[in-house]
């Protein structure tokens, strides 16, 4: 399973808890008594793939390093209505102050996850990568895309640093495709990659010329976008952008285009149905 930052993740989960608890959690501390244990199961209420337990796992742990979980599934593995997802036992108060947040975490990356396994799967048979975009939750990209990578799919750029993608914007304020391409060779690393966003033939054959790396087609029917894999020849790298959905990911990836960007994975996956179940570990709590 991918890997996760630790420090982002221990810097997320402290500012959400601040977020959520602020000065203390009223309604635990009024209700249940300091020493009270507990134990819980993590339930799905509909079938999925599983994400986000490293980051629950944290949640707890900020909370009170005592509180224990008992893995019954790994990460990217798959799960039916009313399965036990994981166990958690240790003291009442923390559990419960720690719940919602933990339950936010999971549904949404197991959301995410689970779609990017669906439309990773509809594509299984062909030569091409399902990634995901910077449309994401902004401060939770990590996250997000970690649960991307764990439902199979790949990871496209994280950040602005990491690769040149010009963009219509680009090509408006620099004068033209060639004009912008020449301007990032001259700027980046030897070796960093340089997309261009095209909408028309004249824009895939002026971005060929310049040089681009990577062409994305955007916004274009799969009848154009195999026009264009043909046109390019392999010359460049092909990526496919714009609306992609369950319903036109495989018409799209038949094209003969290399990437698939599908930004509903991020911005658009809903988010799993999953239940934390508690009770005590006695018989009472104790007074």
């Amino acid at each position: 399973m991918p890997d996760l930052n630790e420090k982002l993740l221990r810097r997320v989960v402290e500012a959400a808890l601040s977020e959520d608890i602020e000065t203390g959690d009223v309604t635990s501390r009024a209700t249940i008594p300091a020493g009270c244990e507990a134990r819980g199961k993590f339930v799905a209420k509909e079938a999925g793939v599983l994400c986000g337990i490293p980051v629950v796992a944290e949640v707890f742990r900020t909370l009170d390093a005592s509180i224990e979980l008992d893995l019954t599934l790994g990460e990217g593995e798959r799960f039916a209505a009313g399965a036990t997802l994981a166990g958690v036992r240790g003291k009442a108060r923390p559990i419960l102050s720690g719940e919602r947040l933990a339950l936010n975490f999971l549904q949404r990356l197991s959301g995410i996850a689970t779609l990017t396994r669906r439309m990773v799967e509809m594509v299984a048979d062909l030569p091409v990568r399902v990634v995901d975009t910077r449309k994401t939750t902004p401060g939770l990209r990590f996250l997000e895309k970690y649960a991307v990578r764990t439902g199979g799919g790949s990871n496209h750029r994280f950040s602005l640093a990491e690769a040149v993608l010009i963009k219509d914007n680009h090509i408006v304020a620099s004068g033209g495709i060639r004009e912008a391409v020449e301007r990032a060779r001259a700027f980046v690393p030897s070796g960093m990659t340089v997309e261009v966003e095209t909408e028309s033939e004249a824009q895939v054959r002026e971005a060929l010329a310049a040089g681009a790396d990577v062409i994305m087609l955007d916004n274009m029917s799969p009848a154009e976008m195999r026009r264009m894999v043909e046109l390019i020849g392999g010359q460049a790298l092909v990526e496919a952008s714009g609306n992609v959905s369950e319903d036109s990911i495989r018409p799209i990836a038949e094209t003969g285009v290399d990437i698939v960007s599908v930004g509903a994975l991020t911005h658009s996956a809903p988010a799993l149905d999953i239940g934390l179940d508690l009770e005590l570990a006695g018989s009472r709590a104790p007074r």
